[in-house]
Order: structure tokens, then sequence, then C-alpha cells
């Protein structure tokens, strides 16, 4: 490829990026400190430069120029002139290939080399000296790419309340599917394939949250050990998909995917990365956004410009208070929603997008931008709520139309079935929705997104199996990952025979998942957790792009029967709108009806009182939840949203106790609709009556629903399950 004759136009500073218009292509590149900006253009296979033309416009710090002969296929990059001078933020160096920060696909994978550092590594000064060897053979190149996609239905948006969220990483939900084909495994065309989509359909969430697809690079330290970056939280560009997630290359895979995920009834989430970039530190790699504009992109040290400002625990962090920053970020977001169809984001260590010198600020510059964003502003927003600089943990601070990643939730729930003392009133606040952090300013319970389990931390299947970490594997010996994680091994360390532990651990399994279904708010599952996937006890399996981290899909056999029990648990709690209320449970009175919305119950059958909930030895508790609508529960048109009442009876005691059932004999019974002691877990005994016993085996969970007597229901002639 050639271009003996390459014509140049002025072009225009907008959009950012390389844009195919159908005649030609125009670049635009932001730097505000640049002195000149060349686009290096490469052969079909990237290997050799065969143009370098400077960009020749400078409108509005950004560099521009439109090339009529340029295609889609092509490839490219940008050399960037301009002072290298650390002490003052700058580190221009033209010796380096530059990724086009807004490139809409990326070619190859970045093989490391000392030539890809802006300075001699090894020298006394090290990052104040200035390195001249050529990085461009090293570093995957940027594409021109034909945007054109046939888009079919997009379905209306699943409200936040019904939504059932799914996390889910695209290599290593496909990696070991034997029903799809080999050459495709890892990417979106294998998550569109009809076995993945059915199974996700068929398992009822409504929404898929994919750990980070923008490209990313594998760390230099962890190639060097054999290992590589899994899960992907290192990006050096916001609009290009990973190219390993693309069997063909083409970024069309996505849409097809997005459209399959769209026509099954399932959203898409991105995980996204804007806190940081994978340049690290002042000793990182000149990648993208630090040889383009050092001092702009990043946030440095006020008192010396040398240095990153690292609140991200990664090297650095985006200066979103910059205004052309904040663009790339929200034109970004706006590419993704807009030309990709995704349905929303969860923002990793959002506490980082919203400081404004130093502090968090709800008012931020980004968060106000999203605020009014007419596309973002109508679309899933989930923060993880903190981050690891000073004053980084911000649960419940961010504004509302926002939701958060709940971790106190996690934390409960886990201590509450381990049996941790004086654990009943943090459990009661956190089933009802987390009001205590979350009800202010009219946020709604789907505020909170609940989960036991993500992608950092335990599985299900370990959280029950390991009291302790094992990250040998991670090769930091051991010291990196949580050191509490709030689990039970169930009584023997890790793999077992032992058919008791075994079996206690199931039922554990099923007390976390039905509890997390059963509370208001927004719940979350990690992939794989249905069945029974282990990663042997490691906590922090970040680099671990192997068996430890893929699904085993031989695993669904053996847990065919956990499968069944997720999937009748998420249709159940879609049946009944009771278990995912908009608004917040308070124990008050519903409007228009004679009856309060949750009560709590001692085991006698009495409402819990103040010195019941400071019992730190109490072990088992009750949760009547009403089903009646009065004048708060309706539709946006005004229609009621009944459903039944349940009773809800918790032991998390290693005994068995006994419940009383409450009210008034004759008025109703109570049938058991669920039981997590039974294999199955379905209720085996009753009906109950008020007064009646009911017998909770130890650590387990009973569910039951009212109904009208009718004289034809008989008790079930069964061995006490408190006895087992």
């Amino acid at each position: 490829m050639t271009f003996p004759n390459l014509r140049v136009w002025p072009g225009r500073p907008v959009p950012a990026g390389a844009t195919w218009d159908g005649s030609g292509t125009n670049f635009a590149l932001f730097s505000a400190h640049a002195e000149k900006v060349e686009l290096c253009l490469f052969d079909e296979d990237g290997r050799r430069e065969v143009a370098r033309v400077p960009l020749p416009e400078y409108t509005h710090e950004v560099w521009h120029g439109y090339f009529p002969d340029i295609r889609p296929g092509q490839l490219y990059g940008y050399r960037v002139y301009g002072p290298y001078a650390p002490d003052e933020g700058h580190r221009f160096n033209p010796h380096k290939l530059l990724i086009d920060p807004c490139a809409k696909a990326l070619v190859g994978e970045l093989r490391w080399d000392d030539a890809l550092f802006g300075y001699r590594i090894g020298d006394p000064d090290e990052d104040l000296s200035f390195d001249t060897r050529d990085s461009a053979p090293y570093l995957p190149k940027c594409q021109v790419i034909d945007p054109a996609f046939t888009w079919g239905r997009r379905p209306s948006p699943t409200p936040w309340e019904d939504t059932v969220v799914y996390e889910m990483h695209v290599r290593g939900f496909t990696a070991r599917h034997p029903e799809v084909p080999s050459r495709s495994r890892g990417t979106f065309a294998a998550l569109s394939s009809a076995p993945v989509v059915d199974y996700l359909k068929n398992l009822g969430i409504t929404a898929v949250e994919l750990m980070p697809v923008h490209a990313f690079i594998h760390d230099r330290h962890l190639v060097d050990q054999g290992l590589r970056n899994y899960w992907g939280y290192n990006s050096v560009g916001y609009f290009a998909l990973h190219p390993e997630y693309l069997g063909r290359g083409n970024p069309a895979d996505f849409k097809a995917f997005v459209q399959a995920m769209h026509d099954a009834g399932i959203e898409v989430i991105l995980d996204v990365v804007y806190n940081h970039t994978a340049e690290g530190n002042h000793l990182g790699p000149t990648l993208s956004f630090r040889g383009i504009d050092n001092a702009s992109y990043y946030h440095l040290v006020p008192d010396d410009l040398r240095y990153y400002n690292d609140v991200t625990g990664t090297g650095n962090a985006l200066e979103l208070r910059h205004r052309d920053v904040l663009r790339m970020v929200m034109d970004s977001l706006r590419y993704w929603v807009r030309e990709m169809g995704v349905d929303g984001f969860r923002f990793d260590l959002a506490t980082t997008l919203a400081r404004v010198d130093g502090e968090f600020n709800e008012h931020s510059g980004f968060l106000d931008a999203v605020a009014q964003d007419p596309t973002l502003s109508s679309v899933k927003l989930i923060a993880e709520p903190w981050d690891t600089g000073p004053g980084g943990y911000q649960l419940g601070n961010f504004p509302p139309g926002w939701s958060e990643w709940n971790d106190e939730y996690r934390k409960t729930v886990r201590r509450f079935w381990r049996g941790d003392a004086g654990t009943l009133p943090d459990l009661a606040s956190r089933f009802s929705g987390s009001a205590d952090i979350f009800d202010r300013r009219g946020r709604r319970a789907w505020a909170s997104v609940n989960y036991v389990t993500a992608h950092d931390g335990f599985t299900l299947e370990d959280l029950v199996s390991y009291n302790e970490k094992y990250n040998e594997a991670n090769k930091e010996d051991n010291r990196d990952g949580a050191e509490e994680n709030n689990s039970w091994n169930c009584g023997v360390e890790g793999p077992t025979d032992d058919e008791e532990i075994l079996r206690l651990r199931r039922r554990q399994k099923r007390n976390f998942l039905t509890t997390l279904l059963l509370s208001q708010g927004i719940p979350m599952l990690l992939a794989g957790d249905e069945l029974g996937r282990t990663q042997r006890g490691n906590n922090n399996a970040y680099c671990q792009d192997n068996e430890m981290s893929w699904l085993n899909w031989e695993d669904a056999a053996r847990n065919e029967e956990f499968v069944d029990f997720v999937r009748r648990l998420i249709a159940f709690r879609k049946r009944h709108v009771v278990f995912r209320r908009s608004r917040f449970f308070h124990g008050e009175g519903i409007p228009g009806t004679e009856v309060r919305d949750v009560i709590w119950y001692r085991t006698d059958g009495e409402e819990m009182a103040s010195e019941d909930w400071e019992d730190p030895q109490a072990r088992a508790l009750g949760i009547r939840i009403s089903g009646e609508a009065g004048q708060t529960h309706r539709t946006e048109l005004g229609e009621a949203e009944p459903d039944d009442t349940f009773l809800i009876l918790l032991n998390t005691a290693p005994e068995a106790v006994r419940f009383t059932i409450p009210g008034k004999p004759g008025e109703f019974v109570w049938r058991p609709e669920l039981d997590t002691a039974q294999e199955n877990g379905m209720g085996a005994w009753g009906p109950y009556e008020p007064g009646d016993e009911v017998p909770v085996t130890g650590r387990s969970l009973v569910l039951l629903i009212r109904g009208t007597p009718d004289g034809e229901e008989r008790r079930r002639e069964t061995s006490d399950p408190g006895s087992r």
C-alpha cells in the first residue's frame, strides 16, 4: 500500500478520532500543548509505515485534516511533537507511535519492549532522560472503520425495579463452552450463539453486565511472569473494543451480540474504566495520552508536575476537570449508546470521576454533564462508589438517577449467614433496600445494586468452601486480595468428600441467593455461581486467564438442580412485585389500607421490640411483607399493583427453631413456597394457621405465602424438617 500523491484537506476539528463519511476520512486529535502532529499510515498488516503526514490545521486546540484517499481498513497512529519536560508536566516524544484515544478499532497486540517507554530505562534519572527508539513495531495500530450496521428492533428499557443483573466476562463465559465452535470461543460471536443466548434467556436475567471490553493491555510485569490482565481494568482506548474479543476483527460482531441480546429481551451494560489508563505512573510506557498531552489528560501533583496524583491505586488518574478530557469521556459514552446500542454503564472507581480539587463533589463536571445529557440520562448508570484516595468511600452519596454497588449489602448478608453476632439490625436494613443509605432526595430502592459475589473476591462456591484466600497462582506470595472475606467453609477448608459438609454448603448457597432475590433493590448475580464455579480459593483472579477463571460448562450437568433452583427463584421474583417495589419499606402503614408494608417478628410470633434488635445472640428473624397496594404501590398509569403477602423465616443458628405463626386463628393459612433446607428448595410442609409452629432447620430460610382457608388443604404427613 503506497500513497504517492496523498491529498490532504483542512477537514474539521469535530468529531474526534478517524471518521469515514463515505467519501474520505477526517482525522481530529486534541492536544493543547503539542507543536506538531503527524498522521502515520501503515500497510495492511501494520508492520511497515508507508506514509507520514502532518495534520494541517489547528482549531480550538484540536489538530485535524481530511484525507479523501483514506478508506475503511486503513491502519494508522500518531506522532506528536512538543517539549519533553517532565518537571513541567510535558512528556512529548515523536519517536513513540501513539494510539488515537478515539480510535474505533485496534489491530494487533502490544508486544512489550523498552522502546515503548519515553525515557531510557536504567538511566540514573530514569524518566527525565529521553529515548529515541521507534516504538511502532511493538504497538497495536488504529484502524479506520465503516460504522454501517443494520439494526433490528430495540426494545423498551427494562424498568429499574424489574432488573436482574448478571455480571460476566466475555472470554471466560464461552472459553470452554462445548456447544460453541472452538474458533469463536471467548468472543462476542460466541456470546451471540444460540446456546448462549438461550441459556441466558432461560435463566431469566434481564441484563448482562460485561466486564471491561474497551481496548486494554496486559501489564508488563504480568506478561513477564506468564500471566495476563484477564479482568481488563487497564484501558488504552475508550472507543475501540478489545481486539481479542473480536474473532474476525470486525467491530460489527459486538453490534450483532447486542442485537442478539435485545432480541432475547436482555439489556447490555458495560463496565467502563474512565478513572485511569494503562500508562501507569511516571515510570510507565508512552502509548497514547501521555505522549499526546500529558499535562491535559492526567491529574498531576500541583506542586510537582513530574508525578501523578494517583487516587485509583493504578499509578494515574484521568483529569476530568479538563474540558476536552471530559468531552472525550462524554463522546465515548454517547458513542456506545447511540452507535453500539448499549443500555447502560457500570463506572469503575466512580468517586475518581467526581473529584473536584481532590474532594468528591456530587456537582462535579462529570456528574452534572451526565445528568443533563439527553442520551445518557435515559440509560442505566451504576457507580462503584469508592476509590483509593482520601474520602474515597462514597456509598449513598451519588446523585438521583444513579444506582450504586452496595458492598454493605455483600458484607452484611455474608456475615448474617455465617452466623455472626449482632447482625439482625443490619440484615433488616439491607433486606428492605438500604433506606438508611439511599432514601433521600427521592431516590428509590433500585438505587441499591445488591450482590453477594462479584468478579473481585470469592465465587459463591468458594464463599462456602474457604475461610482463607489462596492466591499463590498470582505470584505475589499471597499478599494480594482482600484479607477478610466474611466467608465460612462449613467445617472443612477447601474440597471435601464429606457429604454432610457438601449438603450444608449447598444449603448456604441457596440461602445466599434466596436472600439476594427476595431483597428490595437490584439483584446482581456473578456468572457461573449457578454452575458451582470455583477459583480454588483465589479471591483476586484478575491475572488468571485460564481454567481457574473460565466457566466449566461440564458443571452444568453436575449442578442441574441448583441451576434450576436459581432459574425458579428469578422467575418467582418476576411474578411477585412485592419483592421489587420501587418504594422503600419503613414498617409504616400503606396509605389506603390498615396494614404495614413490613413487620419484623421474633420466633414466638410477637413483633420485634428495640431490646430484641439489640440482642447480639439473636439468630432468627421473621419478616412479613404485605402485598396490599393501597394508594402507594401503583403503576405509572395509576393502576394498583397488589400482590400476595409473604412471611419469611430466617434461622442462622446451627440448630432448628420453631416459629409461631402470628395473627388470629382461622383468619388465614400460610402455605410453604420455598425451603432452603430442601435440596430442590421447594417448600414441603403446611399449610399453617396462626398459632401453629413452623419448624425451620438450622441455617435455612422458609418462605410462606398467605392464603384463605378453602377446606381442601391438608397438612402433609411427613417428618419434621427440624429433626434432620
